[in-house]
């Protein structure tokens, strides 16, 4: 077959357009943009403004277009890039500067957006946008400030209301909100904390400092293994990350020594136990929930090591950094109880049983209730000076001397003042004999009942004389004290006359 010539076209595509044609195309691309903006659809217009820059890549406009709609998508960091590229092609374009600015001061960046304001304000110095921004740029620098300065002195709380102010400034300064997250679950805060980081993770599942603040509110949490999962994250995406490296090792440290403590106690072993528990509690003094349980722990073998007052000012220190933690106020109300502070007792078993409602809270309300009752009678073994366990025996002894100690006939060459003071504690030794010698009386008395409701000392008829005498044979005479032979308070001569 003989050859065909044929006839190849110059330009082989004919939808390419010769330049004023693409700007023509740009032009009408950023139109339909605008009018998508002015919609509020700012996702279809952000297609459109990139499609104008696309047909005409040098047309600063287009790129400030596209930068404000991504504002309004809150992708200000995209925004950011678009501003400068804005502001690179054409160095007057204002509103370029202005946009830069305020992704520079939604980012953070104080400086950064104060040296945009002013650019501004050297093309236009009565512009009012760039004059407002400015001032929110040094009061954002202010607030900054002020937390740094505020975190070195402890002051979370001040920090947190910085953090506050800032953010309503700068909404997308991840740095703000984790220093608000870590400040929040410095003071126990762990719910709002956990929330600040969640956000951010949704959005960057490898931000460092956000995975650093779930681990910390985790370890505050006592969930220590699973803290530290999270603290290993961090370092990976962040070998240097210093505080998730120190949170680590605390946390490590802290469950080590508090083992260790749990183990010598459950052996036994109190003056260890007190001992590792003291140590554990000086790691880390921000980590509240845990410590808590620390003073509880050390309470506990101070109790066993009859330290209880020093067992009472642990409990104290575990409720006052966590209000709600019951086996604390247990421990301080039993301390109470076994150092006869009944008042305290009742007040701290009422706590508990407002809490949890249980028959064993309400029984330990009601024995700390009846010792309470107890303690503001009489306390006829302390009259006697023998313990709540003495025998029947121990009892007639202890009253043979304390009566004989206080009474009248040995005192009558006392003052008046000490003649009166005599006589009455012989009539309450005579009392105390008069129960704890009766069976009966004696276990009406160790439960509480108030014995002068059933008449004992009723009317003025009880005679400590009679009880005297009744003792000591019935004698009917008086009895004459020889006080020269008195050689102590346990030794009197006598004679009946």
């Amino acid at each position: 077959m003989a050859a065909v010539d044929i006839d190849v076209p110059l330009e082989t595509d004919p939808q390419i357009c010769n330049q004023d044609d693409l700007e023509r195309q740009a032009e009408g691309f950023k139109e339909q943009g605008n009018v998508f903006y002015s919609k509020k659809d700012y996702s279809e217009a952000f297609n459109y403004y990139t499609k104008a820059i696309d047909a005409c890549p040098k047309n600063a406009s287009y790129y400030g277009n596209r930068a404000a709609t991504l504002m309004m998508l809150c992708r200000f960091r995209e925004a950011l890039e678009d501003s400068q590229q804005a502001v690179r092609l054409d160095d007057c374009f204002m509103k370029g500067h202005l946009r830069e600015g305020k992704c520079h001061l939604s980012l953070g960046n104080a400086m950064a957006a104060s040296r945009c304001f002013q650019k501004v304000l050297e093309l236009d110095p009565r512009s009012g946008d760039a004059q407002q921004e400015n001032k929110n740029a040094t009061a954002l620098l202010e607030f900054e400030q002020m937390a740094d300065f505020s975190f070195k002195k402890r002051d979370f709380r001040k920090v947190v209301y910085c953090m506050d102010r800032a953010l309503a400034l700068a909404s997308a300064c991840h740095r703000f909100k984790i220093l608000k997250a870590e400040c929040l679950a410095l003071l126990g805060r762990y719910p709002e904390a956990q929330s600040v980081a969640s956000d951010i993770l949704r959005m960057d599942s490898t931000n460092a400092d956000a995975l650093y603040v779930r681990g910390l509110c985790l370890y505050y949490e006592d969930c220590i293994d699973k803290a530290v999962q999270f603290f290993f994250q961090a370092l990976r995406m962040a070998p240097d990350h210093e505080k998730a490296r120190l949170a680590c090792r605390n946390a490590k440290a802290l469950k080590a020594k508090k083992e260790e403590g749990n183990h010598a106690f459950k052996n036994n072993n109190y003056e260890a136990a007190y001992q590792l528990y003291t140590e554990a509690l000086a790691i880390d003094p921000n980590n509240i929930k845990t410590n808590a349980k620390l003073y509880c722990n050390r309470a506990t073998a101070g109790a066993k090591l009859k330290k209880l007052n020093q067992a009472i000012e642990d409990c104290t220190s575990a409720i006052k950094l966590d209000d709600t933690y019951i086996k604390a106020y247990l421990r301080r109300a039993q301390c109470y109880m076994d150092t006869e502070q009944y008042e305290e007792a009742v007040r701290d078993y009422e706590k508990v049983y407002q809490t949890e409602k249980t028959s064993e809270h309400k029984h330990l309300l009601k024995t700390a209730q009846l010792e309470l009752k107890k303690s503001k009678r009489k306390d006829y073994y302390k009259v006697l000076g023998v313990g709540k366990n003495a025998t029947e025996d121990e009892i007639k002894k202890a009253y043979r001397k304390r009566a004989l100690m206080h009474h009248p006939d040995r005192h009558s060459a006392a003052t008046p003042e000490v003649q009166k003071e005599e006589e009455k504690k012989f009539k309450e030794v005579g009392e105390a004999f008069t129960v704890l010698s009766d069976p009966k009386k004696k276990v009406r008395y160790d439960n509480g009942h108030d014995l002068d409701d059933d008449g004992c000392f009723d009317g003025g008829d009880f005679d400590a004389n009679n009880i005297f005498r009744a003792f000591f044979g019935g004698h009917g005479g008086g009895f004459t004290f020889d006080s020269s032979q008195d050689s102590g308070p346990g030794n009197f001569f006598f004679q009946f006359g």
